[in-house]
């Protein structure tokens, strides 16, 4: 990440919660329709090949509970 995104970041992330969700709100409508729909596409490819490893078995489910929990201690683990 390029510093100065890196820095600017670092600076939304500091917003209290409901200012950093107006932020991101506003950045979102910013994206285009073409790229909205190439993301959505994306996304939509991502998540059948998800489901698909579930319920082949190739991948275990968890409590969101403790993938939240990993996801926060990953977060606290990069910033160190």
């Amino acid at each position: 990440m390029p510093d100065g995104l890196k820095e600017l970041t670092e600076q939304a992330l500091r917003l209290p919660p409901d200012e950093r969700v107006v932020l991101a709100e506003s950045l979102l409508l910013t994206i285009d329709e073409a790229h909205d729909r190439l993301v959505d596409e994306a996304t939509i490819a991502e998540l059948e090949r998800r489901l698909r490893d579930l319920r082949e078995g190739k991948v275990k489910a968890i409590p969101v509970e403790q993938a939240l929990r990993e996801v926060r201690e990953a977060i606290k683990r990069s910033r160190s």
